[in-house]
């Protein structure tokens, strides 16, 4: 157990002697949890294996489940990647700094426990102030998956990181919320054609706007056994309530909301809604039911925002099942979807 120190900074205005001791303590070995523009990361220097198999034993995460380099200049490529490819200096130029994670071949020198004995590494560069100033301090890479115990919900407040791993980590960086709300999205650049294994911020239309229309693979295309990417095989982001996930047209889906809560009302279950602003009106939070808003259904970045906050406080509340309507597939919106589907245990119930 540790005595974990929390340092709270401004993201838009901090000295950047804040992050002196957090560089220190990553580079003596250490694991500091530091925000991104994404969700807040559990870091270790990579090249110190016995920090980067801890983050595995803290987080309780699977061995087989690879992690994401983070690095604050692009120079750093040639250091971790055996070959850079023309596509990924195009992207890195159009969406560096940013929540896009680009699989690479790795050199010999990146340790098996960083890629799960894979011969790839998933690298990216963050746009979040702190972690650049944090990563320049280190001056070395470092791997960082969510600053979360696995399964649950990923941090997207400092509040979130203290909940599951004070004392269980040496410090904690709290910079306040996120800006994008769900992970990186990670493509794999080693196959022939560039594929998407985890949605994210950086969608789908907008790699095809930069690579060309019809050339980018979508999760739904792959159909691999094995983890190359976080979030591809594991159940993630799970509240500690079941959550069914609904999709349809609205209306039925209201209607099934309707008659399900006064069901499991009867039957003296509290029950948690996740859904937009416009269907609150049939839901007003009472006792025994808790609606819980992922903002307008035609922002889909405003519940990319909203979800892994959203999924905490049905934990805070005590709800015994959720019931979450599943966003439009649109932009970010995919990303949202894909994450409450993994919250769902890999299951949608269509309702007509």
């Amino acid at each position: 157990m540790f005595e974990t120190e929390i340092v709270t900074v401004d993201p838009q205005a901090f000295d950047p002697k804040a992050l002196a001791k957090a560089a220190t303590i990553l580079r003596r070995g250490g694991l500091v949890a530091f925000p991104t523009e994404t969700v807040y990361g559990l870091g270790a220097v990579i090249y110190n294996r016995a920090s980067v198999e801890n983050i595995f034993t803290v987080k309780g995460r699977p061995g087989d489940n690879p992690l994401i380099v983070h690095i604050y200049k692009q120079e750093q490529l040639a250091e971790i990647a055996l070959a850079v490819p023309e596509q990924a200096l195009i992207l890195a130029q159009r969406f560096w700094p940013g929540p896009l994670t680009m699989i690479l071949p790795k050199k010999e020198r990146i340790p098996a426990e960083v890629s799960a004995g894979l011969p790839t590494v998933a690298i990216r560069l963050p746009s979040h102030p702190v972690a650049q100033e944090l990563l320049r301090q280190t001056d070395q890479p470092v791997a960082a998956p969510s600053a979360n115990l696995s399964g649950r919900p990923s941090p997207t407040r400092g509040s979130h990181v203290i909940t599951d791993l004070s004392g269980k980590i040496e410090m904690i960086i709290d910079a306040g919320p996120t800006g994008v709300g769900v992970e990186s999205t990670v493509l794999d650049l080693t196959s022939t054609r560039p594929r998407i294994l985890r949605p994210g911020g950086v969608t789908h239309e907008m790699l095809e706007a930069v690579l060309g229309a019809g050339t980018v693979d979508t999760p739904s295309q792959i159909n691999i056994s094995r983890p190359l990417a976080p979030g591809m095989k594991y159940r993630h982001y799970a509240p500690e309530a079941p959550l069914r996930l609904l999709t349809g047209e609205v209306e039925p889906v209201r209607r099934f909301l309707r008659e399900t809560v006064h069901r499991q009302q009867q039957a003296g279950k509290r029950m948690g809604i996740i859904a937009y602003d416009e269907d609150q009106v049939a839901f007003p939070s009472t006792a025994e039911v808790s609606f819980f808003s992922l903002g307008q259904r035609t922002n889909p970045a405003e519940g990319a925002e909203r979800l892994f906050h959203v999924l905490r406080l049905c934990d805070q509340v005590g709800v015994d099942e959720i019931l979450a309507v599943a966003p439009p597939r649109q932009e970010v919106g995919e990303a949202v979807y894909n994450r409450l589907f993994k919250a769902a245990g890999g299951k949608v119930e269509e309702i007509t």
